[in-house]
């Protein structure tokens, strides 16, 4: 005799099939537990900011490290003068340590800041990478300044150097290790109208120009004053070197 319920649309499920999704719901309820004994209360999400502050960690330890050889390298530098027999080669080495960026130096300087553009310029089929400032971007300025003169020269406070590299990681720009957001500020010392005059007539800063007005990245040239620029704290690896004439 058929069941009162039975009919169309209305056949119960085998019992395997209901054995089968008894088990399911069981087993998810296994993964809700263990998941919430393993959270203990946190979230199991990755942290937005583990990034951030992996690169904050690092950036105070590279810190630390470039203090501790600026140190080392004081003390060595002050035994290979007391070496030093001759008094007109430590004479030379006190002299040649400025342009090599090893002691602090004061003097006018010119500074250059260098910006992305705003995020509300999102200009229909170009490319993201057009809209920030680049590592060759920083690298052309001082290439300039280099070339108009400029004594000495830092980026983002930190003294730069013949060997000093910049490198682009992510969106942020690395300078001896340590990472930096926009803007960017460059500042050399020298004949300030003719650094500023290198800058005019710069091919490569003239390109440059054309994208500012065209996406407004961030340029400005702004006359400083006197400032002290720090000396160079990293290491040195020169493998090869020309003696100056």
């Amino acid at each position: 005799m058929a069941d009162e319920n039975d009919g169309p649309g209305r056949r119960r499920a085998p019992l395997r099939d209901r054995l089968m999704t008894a088990g399911i719901l069981v087993l998810c309820g296994f993964m809700i537990t263990g998941a919430a004994i393993a959270s203990q209360g946190r979230d199991l999400r990755p942290e937005t900011d583990d990034m951030a502050g992996l690169v904050r960690s690092q950036a105070s330890h590279n810190a630390d490290q470039a203090r501790q050889v600026a140190q080392m390298r004081a003390k060595v530098d002050q035994l290979s003068k007391t070496r030093v027999a001759d008094p007109g080669v430590a004479s030379s080495i006190d002299a040649l340590s400025p342009g090599a960026g090893l002691t602090a130096v004061s003097g006018n300087a010119v500074r250059v800041t260098l910006d992305d553009a705003p995020l509300d310029v999102q200009p229909d089929g170009i490319d993201e990478n057009l809209l920030v400032v680049h590592q060759q971007d920083i690298q052309m300025v001082v290439n300039v300044l280099w070339t108009g003169g400029a004594q000495a020269m830092t980026v983002q406070g930190q003294r730069v150097t013949s060997t000093t590299g910049i490198k682009c990681v992510g969106n942020t720009v690395v300078l001896h290790g340590v990472p930096y957001a926009p803007p960017y500020r460059i500042e050399a010392i020298g004949d300030v109208p003719a650094l500023i005059k290198a800058l005019d007539e710069s091919e490569s800063v003239s390109v440059y120009k054309e994208y500012v007005t065209a996406y407004r990245l961030g340029w400005q040239v702004t006359e400083v004053g006197r400032v002290t620029m720090p000396a160079y704290k990293g290491t040195l690896s020169v493998s090869h070197a020309t003696p100056v004439k």
